[in-house]
């Protein structure tokens, strides 16, 4: 390969790992007790202990009563809790999970949040129920800046920030994230990710910085300083908030990239791998660290005494605390949400319980009676829970309403911090291919900008932006940020040329030159995982539009917006010129500030950006630095400066291997709505799309809830005064052929979950386009009323339709534009997931009609 390509340094720590590559699908060897020594290194906490605060810590613990200590315990959602219940019960945190706001309101103003984060903090110290004077604290996911709040300055994503190897940008903006969060009255943050990502096809692969380890243990050392500021100079002052290294351990190194699934590791895989981030994390005094969803050798982390008591708090020295993940304790072997002894008796101090926290609490403090839990580990748990609440000043700061930045409005989104995100942008873009030097533009031609992601913040910002998934935004909600085109019009026409954006490609006069903005859609954890790596299997819409451009003679620069590298090889292919631009959060102008030149037309920032992941070669491939077979199509430190020899031809092998890749089924809601469906809400005449995790309208009440994985069902409750339901249609109801896919025959299928048995007649619905037949033609509805009663309550259970049920009253597959409507005039309360139209089996339907 030739070319001044720049490599990232390597550490003779990192080369190691040549030795210790990990074969995810080979087992490994779980370490014996007798080296396992030798694999941890012992180490001690490097925020000095204290005795004024040890002291204090041991007064407080002798003065609680059992059901005080296990409130300190007990996570709960803002969503599942009141006031009234943190005065009750003097919960010893709380959180807001991503797409959770105050009142519910996705446009929740500062001060809203600010009044929010008061009224729980006063009920926490009232003492007039429960006894308790010990202040709560709020958490919540800032993991590219205070990504909940409206107007929020949002930073590139982890991968990008990987990218740019910079880790004195990486503790500037973990200040500013910390003065922003502190803004809105919250505590605590639940960051920095550390996972070491080893399968791309992972969903969370976004929010690790890299597959190395050696970055990821500079920036987990920089963002924790960032966030908390140094022990001994002004540790965790006004202007720090608490942070978490999170989940420990492995999350990245799952079989198959699998969300929440097993990590076969040898143990000294894990640490060299895997735990990089926690010794640079704890190295800088991290006061928390979040358990991971994850299995180690089928073993539930939440459940693992070895790595969260032995490993983390005895050899690694951490004496924080260990809070979990979204009901991850429910996932350990012999528990469920409402009950797990072993997690405690773990070394999981506080339980994160969104749902049925009451369940918990009394579950769990009639274990401790029992003797199931030792009340030497319960006092371990609130030890620790004290001596970083203590840490923290929250006992002597003011309440969170009267702290120094609290309601300072100045703070979200201020311009000096949109600076430095804009710059972390400009580091993080990295260059794959430049033919013929296109790149840098210059300003004065006339610029055709495409892509639906040109012009569209929420997809360039993706998951964990305002909403969990990062769905349902709309560039209004982004006050003060900038889209991609945004910053291109500005420089073009700054500079005497002619910028016009066409999502389509479509021109009246012939561009100079044409940029393509496009990529993922936005998603998050267990919704994001894939099988491949391909971009836009079966669907090449991106692949045509540049193709098409280029067919007419246009020279085409590409700009690719993704959560991990993926194959491209027929996008880079029809390409001049190809920009990784990662997930870039808010401030989409700064691509333009490297993408053209300036006003004298020299280069205005090069292309530092070097690639933190391999680039893979085929779909299929699991390629990491320090494989024995390593031979990705890009390597790890890959990135083109200006000037630099262009080394992609435009002859990459686009061949896919299908191996019966016979679409059997056409997913529609799986944890979210599947492209090209849109879900809304409707009651009478009133319809809503729906925009966040919860919903009132009229008749209807919806909200998001945890089936297997977190948000991955939707309760609807139906108060019976007047006809309400939730649908999902496509967009603009263009028709889509799904029997292309499916056959004439196939089976709606859906779980169920009845709180609440109808009233009233349910139906299903199907509509299809009715191409000049005479109107409702199309129109299909199923009653399920009769089964919905005849299910156990409150049970998860299967429930399918044959589509002849609709096809016989005139739906056709061929031109559906609603393939799922429920809908009732009566009460009903029921909770739905993973709807989906499968191919017709023998096995048959929960309802035909013959």
């Amino acid at each position: 390969m030739t070319g001044k390509i720049k490599y990232l340094a390597v550490s003779v720590a990192a080369l190691v790992l040549g030795a210790c590559s990990e074969q995810p699908h080979t087992s490994g060897s779980v370490a014996t007790a007798t080296n396992s020594d030798a694999i941890w290194p012992k180490s001690e906490s490097t925020v000095a202990e204290h005795h004024d605060v040890e002291a204090q810590v041991e007064k407080i613990l002798a003065g609680m009563t059992l059901e005080q200590k296990i409130a300190q315990m007990i996570q709960p959602e803002i969503r599942d809790i009141s006031v009234e219940d943190m005065r009750r019960y003097g919960f010893g945190s709380y959180l807001n999970g991503g797409g959770a706001f105050p009142n519910n309101d996705k446009h929740a103003k500062v001060s809203d949040w600010v009044a929010l984060a008061e009224k729980m903090y006063q009920a926490s110290v009232d003492d007039s129920l429960d006894g308790s004077t010990i202040p709560t604290m709020w958490g919540t996911d800032a993991v590219h800046g205070h990504n909940n709040v409206i107007g929020a300055t949002l930073f590139p994503h982890n991968i990008g920030l990987g990218a740019a190897n910079n880790p004195e940008l990486i503790e500037k903006i973990a200040r500013i994230t910390a003065k922003e969060v502190l803004a809105t009255g919250i505590d605590w943050v639940f960051a920095p990710t550390v996972a070491a990502v080893r399968d791309d096809r992972w969903g969370r692969t976004y929010e690790g910085y890299s597959e190395d380890p050696e970055i990821i243990r500079d920036y987990a050392h920089a963002i924790v300083t960032g966030l908390q500021g140094k022990p001994g100079e002004g540790f965790l002052g006004e202007g720090q908030v608490i942070s978490t290294v999170k989940h420990f351990v492995g999350d990245g190194g799952t079989v198959n990239g699998d969300d929440q699934g097993d990590n076969i590791s040898s143990e000294e895989q894990l640490f060299n791998i895997h735990a990089g981030g926690y010794v640079g994390g704890l190295n800088a005094g991290a006061q928390s660290v979040m358990a991971s969803f994850n299995s180690w050798h089928g073993e539930k982390i939440h459940g693992s005494k070895y790595l969260l008591t032995e490993v983390l708090k005895e050899k690694m020295g951490f004496d924080g605390f260990v809070v979990g993940d979204w009901n991850g304790h429910g996932q350990v072997e012999g528990c469920s949400n409402d009950s797990c002894a072993q997690s405690i008796n773990a070394g999981l101090d506080i339980f994160m319980v969104p749902g049925d926290w009451k369940a918990l609490y009394n579950n769990t403090l009639a274990q401790v009676k029992s003797g199931e839990i030792s009340t030497s580990r319960i006092n371990d748990a609130v030890r620790r829970i004290l001596r970083v609440k203590l840490r923290a000043g929250l006992f002597s700061k003011p309440s969170p309403a009267q702290r120094q930045y609290a309601n300072n409005t100045d703070l979200i989104g201020q311009q000096a911090h949109r600076e430095v995100a804009r710059q972390a942008v400009r580091e993080s873009l990295v260059l794959l291919k430049n033919k013929g030097q296109l790149l840098p533009l210059k300003r004065q031609q006339r610029v055709l900008v495409a892509g639906d992601a040109a012009d569209n913040i929420g997809k360039q910002s993706g998951g964990w932006t305002i909403t969990w998934q990062g769905t349902n935004n709309e560039n209004k909600d982004f006050p003060g940020g900038s889209s991609i085109w945004d910053g291109i019009q500005a420089q073009v026409t700054q500079g005497g040329g002619q910028a016009v954006l066409s999502v389509d490609g479509s021109y009246q006069q012939k561009p100079d030159v044409a940029i393509v903005v496009f990529g993922e859609d936005p998603y998050a954890e267990g919704h994001g995982d894939r099988a491949t790596l391909e971009y836009q299997s079966g669907d090449k819409r991106d692949l045509a539009l540049l193709k098409r451009l280029k067919q007419q003679g246009i020279a085409v620069v590409s700009v690719f917006i993704s959560g991990r590298p993926m194959w491209v090889n027929p996008e880079l292919n029809a390409s001049d010129a190809f920009v990784a631009a990662w997930l870039p959060g808010s401030e989409g102008q700064a691509v333009a500030d490297v993408l053209f030149r300036d006003a004298q037309d020299q280069v205005q920032y090069d292309f530092s950006g070097r690639l933190s992941y391999s680039w893979p070669k085929t779909p299929t491939q699991i390629v990491n630095r320090g494989d024995s077979d390593y031979q990705p199509l890009l390597p790890y430190g890959f990135g083109l400066s200006y000037g630099d020899d262009n080394v992609l031809s435009d002859e990459l092998n686009e061949q896919v291997r299908t191996e019966g890749a016979q679409q059997h089924d056409v997913a529609l809601f799986t944890g979210t709505v599947q492209k090209p469906w849109q879900m809304a809400l409707y009651s009478g005449e009133q319809v809503f799309p729906v925009s966040a995790n919860t919903h009132t309208l009229g008749a209807l009440s919806y909200r998001t809830i945890d089936k297997q994985v977190q948000e991955d069902a939707r309760k609807l409750s139906f108060d019976g005064s007047a006809r309400a339901g939730m649908r999902l249609a496509s967009e603009s109801y263009f028709r889509e052929d799904l029997q292309a896919k499916l056959g004439s025959e196939a089976v709606l299928s859906m779980q169920v979950r009845v709180e609440q048995a109808p009233s009233a007649a349910v139906k299903v619905i199907m509509n299809c386009e009715s191409e000049g037949d005479t109107p409702g033609a199309c129109h299909s509805e199923v009653d399920i009323s009769e089964q919905l009663r005849t299910l156990p309550a409150n049970t998860w259970q299967a429930l399918s339709i044959d589509s002849q049920c609709f096809t016989k009253q005139g739906f056709k597959l061929a031109h559906t534009v609603v393939p799922f409507e429920l809908t009732t005039q009566g009460k009903l309360i029921v909770s739905v997931a993973d709807i989906r139209l499968q191919k017709q089996t023998d096995k048959g339907a929960t309802i035909s009609c013959p």
